[in-house]
């Protein structure tokens, strides 16, 4: 994958509405979609097609930035091997709304490759798997997205990513995310840590299903590599082991994530990456019966738990079999269950 673009460099300057039109060209196109949870919401993603058909790849960018540019392209992008589908986080420079740090922004996430099974299945092999990647904010947002979501993606990468933005805010000794946390969550963590853990990875790591490779930088300053240990110690806790693969690169980290890495351990962060996607090619499936947090609202093939803030965290105890679910959690004043019929 192209790294560069999960780096923490400000993002382009805001698109005005003149310049919001679809482009095309033969391998990348620039698309705008709506929002399943706010219509009125214009999303935008990039697109970039493969030579011949082949799996679905979703990734976000880095906390500060946006997607690249429209660029023509006449011939295929680097990683051909994936139909890539670059998500435009929303407040960003090409899409609508505000940046709410894990909140309905996974979902616009969702809505993406929703719009990409129906409108480029010329250029999909099977629209049931789909793959995650993303480092920096992206790794944050993969370690969320397969805890809101944990059977949508049949793998995933989280590189130099956060899993609890609590430590992160504390970690933030110049302020550089802070400024962004106090506005997109809405207060500083010591308010409503609840709020904070609604957005964290680390606080749905019960729930994921789905194969994780992180990768993280031993020096990394920006996002420090604690984020990383701590997930995998919990991982272990919960003989999550199998399932969730970790590399820490000696050595490597600066204010850049990559500062001081050597193309040997970039090509073994790859491979690895790659080695999961392929050695995972079938849909994940929940159990029949179990346990999930939800965080702000939890979305499976079977069911939907939607609660009455994102800034909630609760359990659902459920039963397919039965029918039966239970949401337990503190001030907890409502939430919503769907279920989902069959071959959605």
């Amino acid at each position: 994958m192209t790294y560069e673009q999960y780096e923490d460099r400000v993002r382009l300057q805001k698109q005005s509405g003149e310049q919001r039109i679809n482009r095309y060209s033969p391998y990348c196109d620039l698309i705008y979609y709506p929002s399943s949870i706010q219509p009125e919401l214009s999303l935008a993603m990039r697109i970039l097609k493969p030579q011949r058909p082949s799996r679905i790849c979703v990734t976000t960018h880095g906390w500060h930035m946006s997607i690249p540019s429209f660029t023509y392209m006449d011939t295929p992008h680097h990683e051909g091997d994936y139909l890539m589908v670059e998500v435009d986080m929303r407040g960003r420079a090409f899409s609508d709304g505000e940046p709410d740090c894990n909140g309905w922004e996974l979902l616009d996430v969702i809505d993406a490759v929703n719009y990409v099974r129906k409108h480029y299945a010329d250029c999909i092999i099977d629209p049931e798997i789909i793959y995650f990647e993303g480092g920096s904010g992206g790794g944050g947002n993969a370690y969320a997205i397969i805890g809101k979501f944990p059977d949508f993606f049949a793998a995933a990468t989280a590189m130099c990513g956060i899993t609890d933005y609590t430590v992160w805010y504390e970690q933030d000794e110049i302020g550089e995310f802070r400024d962004e946390l106090d506005v997109w969550i809405g207060f500083p963590p010591h308010t409503n840590p609840i709020a904070y853990q609604s957005r964290s990875g680390l606080a749905l790591i019960g729930n994921v299903l789905t194969p994780l490779f992180i990768a993280h930088g031993e020096t990394d300053v920006r996002v420090p590599v604690e984020h990383a240990r701590m997930y995998m110690e919990k991982a272990k806790e919960l003989g999550l082991s199998e399932r969730v693969r970790y590399m820490e690169l000696e050595g490597v980290g600066t204010r850049e994530h990559w500062g001081n890495s050597t193309e040997k351990q970039m090509q073994l962060m790859r491979e690895r990456s790659e080695y999961n996607r392929n050695k995972h090619q079938v849909p994940i499936e929940i159990p029949s019966s179990g346990v999930f947090t939800v965080a702000g609202y939890l979305i499976t093939k079977e069911f939907s738990v939607i609660l009455d803030s994102l800034d909630k965290v609760a359990i659902v105890t459920y039963d397919l079999k039965q029918n039966e679910f239970k949401v337990t959690g503190e001030q907890l004043e409502g939430y919503t269950i769907v279920r989902h019929e069959p071959n959605r």
